[in-house]
């Protein structure tokens, strides 16, 4: 015959107890992570808001180095002639991805970029305001602004990515944590196309401290290399960063 255990009240909490304290498992942080990582890392700095999340100070750009960052960051990058264009396709960068809610990078950044955006159950940009940092126009229509790469795909191509895979190239053309991705306008997109800043400089000379701190990010941040012409005109541009 069977023998019977009572369990008291206080037995079945000591039972419970480590169940409770270890928390429910599923739960993920919000990038998916491991929660206890997440927390190991510490809260996101200034210079690296959330993915989509405004830019910090009277900068237009997320994940911004102030100048003194920016030149210790363009001395550490390898100078290296510019590499061959063979192979290249835009295809080999997959954009715009999907940031969820039915909104891609492209609608995710005229969010952000733009003042009192509404979007439609598309998340389709339907009225807002956007200020272009290359050429200073105020525009009031989505549909005239473009999504700039500010390291543009081919150019990250002939400086490294051409021995990337698959996933690093969908990551540097959807980064929304460093200052990659831009709202401006289609003219002055198309007018900079592939070019470095040795061959193209924004029109709007007070975007220079921010555009050289950029793409000296970036380019840091990926490890790409510049060329000597390429550096020269970047630390010309970093050079008209008020001191």
């Amino acid at each position: 015959m069977g023998r019977h255990i009572r369990v008291t009240g206080a037995v079945l909490a000591a039972l419970l107890l480590p169940a409770a304290a270890a928390g429910c498992s599923g739960t993920v942080a919000p990038d998916g992570a491991d929660p206890k990582a997440s927390a190991s890392r510490g809260a996101p700095s200034d210079a690296a808001p959330a993915p989509g999340g405004k830019p910090a100070g009277g900068d237009v750009l997320p994940g911004m180095v102030d100048v003194a960052a920016a030149r210790t960051q363009l001395a550490a990058l390898k100078v290296a002639p510019a590499g061959t264009m063979a192979g290249y396709s835009r295809a080999k960068f997959t954009h715009w991805a999907e940031q969820g809610d039915n909104c891609d990078t492209r609608e995710t950044v005229l969010r952000r970029d733009g003042s009192d955006v509404t979007q439609d159950g598309q998340c389709k940009a339907v009225s807002g305001t956007w200020k272009s940092l290359y050429d200073g126009q105020v525009v009031t229509e989505a549909s005239k602004m473009d999504i700039d790469h500010m390291v543009p795909l081919a150019e990250g191509w002939r400086s490294g990515a051409a021995g990337w895979d698959a996933a690093k190239r969908k990551a540097f053309a959807n980064d929304l944590t460093h200052p990659q991705l831009l709202a401006v306008t289609a003219s002055s997109n198309r007018s900079k196309g592939d070019q470095s800043p040795d061959l193209w400089q924004p029109p709007e000379r007070a975007a220079w401290c921010q555009y050289g701190r950029a793409w000296t990010t970036v380019k840091s941040v990926y490890e790409l290399t510049v060329t000597e012409p390429e550096k020269k005109m970047l630390t010309t541009m970093l050079d008209t960063c008020a001191s």
